[in-house]
Order: structure tokens, then sequence, then C-alpha cells
């Protein structure tokens, strides 16, 4: 699951035109071993069993109705099986996820659950009480909600602090893919949505490629790409139906860059093996290569008086490019007499043309020759470069590359936890409608 995933987005309260099917078959009566002696319920009710908590089936009904609500009711009878089988994972995840959270004595802060809720909330133009009515009448418990908002608040916090630092986007790394970009900046522009589909292990790859193939057949009967992606997408693009907006060539791993050149405006790949995953792609509207428009920079500035003395200026103004400003900050004193400025996404024409002969045709990393203007020695240091070809910033890829390397991490350890803790499956899945047989 996505770090940022909640199945609300946008409430379209339209249940009553596609009603939650009954949760798939469960297993007779039997011996009550192995479950933990907090529940009391019947046997014959446990969906699964995950560590020492039961999931029921009025839980998985509820996560379902829930979904189902989600997509506004554009759910076919086929989708409603997959529906069901996707709604009992999430909540086996969710329940490792916060079990593993216990470990940790962490658990997600009741004032950051009603904050999400509030947020989730707002964008139908709803109070708290408002959308928990609302879900009241479509027959869902808010607490299934806040169920899933919780786990996604803590899992983040887990995965951030035991892997965030061991996580290295190296200058190579970034410098590959800035290079790629500019070669590809000339080819033409593809808007891009996307669907992701985690593969736990190579021995599960043929059952969740056979997987994707049955969202791609939902996909051919009519059902919209985007709500097949918000309810079994893994990416964070879910959220907004697998809108990847405008991609540039060279921007995604060469694998699927490649799927994308050879695609038909208005089609859909079959799934790919990408990163741990297969992704299912679809082109909505290819347009033209961007074309060579004005430069713009990103500096770091600095300036100090003549008056301190021409020598001991160079000397100062000269730490610029040591003195890591690039973040607004500075962690090195250039000296009491020294003004330091931050300026962004700057053209020439924006400058003031006394710089201009200084500052044009520098690169990233460049700084400047000290420039005499106003009884005041000038230099620049160059942060960013963006070459007017619409280039995200080194530090927006260096970010990308490291949230990508972050998830597929958080992916592994995700099925490291479930290894750990028993779970124990008790739902028998729904006979597939409608898809290949």
């Amino acid at each position: 699951m996505s770090f940022s995933k909640y199945l609300i987005l946008g409430f379209v309260f339209m249940l009553g035109t596609a009603a939650a099917q009954s949760p798939a078959e469960i297993a007779p009566e039997a011996s009550r071993e192995g479950i933990p002696a907090s529940y009391r319920g019947p046997v014959s009710a446990i969906a699964a069993i995950v560590g020492d908590e039961v999931i029921t089936t009025v839980d998985v009904g509820q996560r379902v109705r829930l979904m189902v609500i989600s997509s506004g009711g554009r759910v076919t009878p086929e989708m409603l099986n997959s529906i069901e089988g996707r709604a009992l994972r999430d909540l086996i995840e969710e329940k490792l996820k916060l079990q593993e959270a216990k470990k940790f004595e962490l658990e997600p802060r009741e004032d950051d659950v009603t904050a999400e809720l509030r947020g989730l909330a707002g964008q139908s133009g709803l109070t708290v009480p408002q959308l928990e009515q609302q879900l009241a009448g479509a027959g869902v418990d808010i607490s299934s909600l806040r169920g899933q908002i919780g786990s996604s608040i803590v899992w983040p916090e887990i995965v951030q602090g035991r892997f965030g630092q061991r996580v290295r986007v190296t200058e190579e790394e970034i410098e590959q893919t800035v290079s790629r970009m500019k070669e590809e900046a000339g080819t033409e522009q593809y808007l891009v949505s996307e669907i992701c589909i985690p593969v736990p292990s190579q021995a599960e790859a043929q059952n969740y490629y056979q997987g994707a193939l049955q969202l791609i057949e939902q996909l051919r009967r009519g059902v919209p790409f985007a709500v097949v992606a918000q309810q079994f997408s893994a990416c964070t693009s879910a959220a907004a139906g697998g809108d990847l907006g405008w991609v540039r060539g060279g921007e995604l791993p060469p694998e699927l860059d490649k799927a994308l050149r050879e695609l038909p405006t208005g089609s859909v790949t079959n799934p790919i093996p990408s990163e741990g995953a297969f992704m299912i792609l679809a082109l909505r509207d290819k347009r033209e290569a961007v074309r060579q428009g004005e430069k713009s920079y990103t500096l770091a500035y600095a300036a100090v008086p003549v008056s301190l003395g021409r020598s001991a200026a160079r000397l100062a103004l000269e730490k610029l490019s040591t003195a890591r400003a690039c973040g607004g900050g500075l962690r090195q004193d250039l000296g009491p007499d020294v003004g330091v400025a931050f300026v962004e996404n700057a053209k020439l024409s924006d400058l003031d043309p006394r710089f201009d002969a200084a500052i044009d045709g520098l690169d990233r990393g460049d700084l400047s020759p000290i420039v005499e203007a106003d009884g005041a020695l000038h230099i620049a240091y160059v942060c960013e470069l963006d070459e007017g070809l619409g280039i995200p910033s080194r530090k927006t890829i260096e970010n990308r590359l490291y949230q990508r390397r972050l998830a597929k991490i958080s992916q592994q350890y995700l099925r490291d936890v479930e290894r750990r803790i028993s779970v124990d499956i008790r739902m028998k899945p729904s006979a597939p409608q409608g898809a290949g047989g």
C-alpha cells in the first residue's frame, strides 16, 4: 500500500446503485484452536487472524462498502470479487503495520487521525460529524476509515526512522537521470496514468500477473482507469486515479519508457515488470517536444562592501561555493560584513543587467566572477540551472529517486513483517466472474 493512499477521495455517496456483495464464503464452524482468547464471536465470522488479532467478515464487508463508495458506485459485479480480496488484503496489511508499530511503542496520534479525517471530509464540503453520518447511512462505521488512516500515519514514520538514513541517491545517479532527460527533451511528451501491483515474492509473480491481467480486462470492458487505480494501485498516484501528468522521455525507468514510446494514444499496456512490481500504463495523450526557452537560475548570492578591502572581500566571497547556501541557510560564516541571499528561478532578464555577463553561461556548481557595483563586491553561486526545457531541478529528481527507493524498501519490510507475524486466512476466495471464465 502506498504511504498516503486513502480510499475516500471526493465522496460520491452512491452505494444504493452498487451495493456491496456479501463477504466470500467462510469455512464452517470449527474448533476455536488458534483463535485469540480476546475474540468472543463465532468462528464462522473470522475472515483472518493476524498475530493476536481477528479480522471479521463484518470488517471485510465494511471495507468493501468503503471502496465502493470511493469509486462513486462505478463498480461492476466482476470487480466486486476482486475488491473483496483487496479489502481483506488491505486489512491484513494494516494490522501488520500497527502491530509492528507497537514494537516501537508507536501508535497513531488521535489528533493526527482526526486532522486527516477533517481534511478528507473538507474535500467534499463536509465536517467530520457529517462525514460520519454519511458513512453510517451507507452502512459503514467510520472506525474502518480511522483504522486505515492510522496505519498510513505510523508506517511511514517507522520506515523513515529505520531505513531513511540508509537510502542514498548519488550525484552520479542524479546526473545520469538529468542527462537522459536532456537527451530526450527533443522527443514527444506523454500524458500518463499508472497502476502499480507490488509482487511480494518471485514465487507469487505469476498469480499477481494474472491478477493484473484481470484488471486490464475490466478496463477493456469500460471501467474507468481512475476507478481501477484508486482501488487496486499501490502507487502514491492512486489517490489521484493513477494520474502521473505529463511525462518526458527518459523520466521513467527504461522498461516503462520503452513501452510508452510504442503505445498508441488511448491504449493501455500489458503488465510490465519493473522494480518489484507489475506496472500498467495508460497513454492518454501525446504532445510535441518542449522547445528551448529562456534559462533560469537558482542562485546563492553574497556581497561585501569594498571598504572591507578587496583582498579580504575576495577571500570572504569565494567561500560561498563551500558554504552550502543553496538550501536558503548557511553552514559556514563568511564574515560579519558579508550579506547573503537565496534567489530562486531567476531568468537573466529578471536580474540587474550589470550581472548578466558574469552569470550567463554558468552551469550548476559554478561560481561567478566578482562584480563591482554600487560600492560593493558581488558574487553568485549557481545552485540549480533550468535550461529552459522544463526539466525538474536536481533536488526534485533526487527526491523522486529517494522516494521510489524508500517505497521499495517499505514493501520488502512489510513482507518481512508478514513472514514473522502469523497470518491465518480463513476466508475462501469468491469464484471469479466474467474474467477468463
